[in-house]
């Protein structure tokens, strides 16, 4: 089989490893923000009180978590435009939000120098996702226990 580009691998490692910690920061305010809505819900006594409560921290738990990723998608979308592979900010945010959700289109195919990227975002994305999945997850766990005494052991 002939190689017909090289793909590069240190500085895109390098450059996404960056852009991984900023979607970490960016993850870590959204998980902050959800543990002090809960702690105020908590002081409030309003945990468990009822689905009229508990439906709408939910749904604020999956919206801040949506703003994240959204933030998310744009910072990589940012470094596509800084790196040179788009010149517009909407077809790097597209590029961006297909890689981070691995969806994977392939309309959209970037340099070799740095095609790396792609699965990069894609592995954050994958982990980011999975971040949130847990903190609705012990939301909604949460929620349940301080609505039933039996479940609080």
């Amino acid at each position: 089989m002939t190689q017909l580009h090289r793909v590069a691998i240190l500085l895109p490692l390098l450059v996404g490893a960056c852009a991984t910690v900023c979607t970490i920061c960016i993850h870590a305010v959204a998980v902050g923000g959800t543990v002090n809505l809960i702690r105020l819900e908590h002081k409030r006594g309003r945990l468990g009180t009822g689905l009229s409560v508990d439906l709408p921290i939910v749904a604020m738990v999956i919206f801040l978590a949506l703003m994240a990723h959204l933030a998310e998608i744009a910072v990589w979308a940012a470094l596509f435009i800084v790196c040179g592979e788009f010149a517009d900010f909407g077809i790097a945010f597209y590029h961006s939000a297909v890689n981070y959700t691995t969806l994977g289109y392939g309309d959209l195919i970037m340099s070799p120098s740095w095609r790396l990227l792609g699965p990069l975002e894609a592995a954050d994305g994958s982990l980011m996702f999975g971040l949130s999945t847990a903190i609705a997850f012990a939301v909604v766990l949460r929620l349940v226990q301080a609505r039933y005494a039996d479940l609080r052991e």
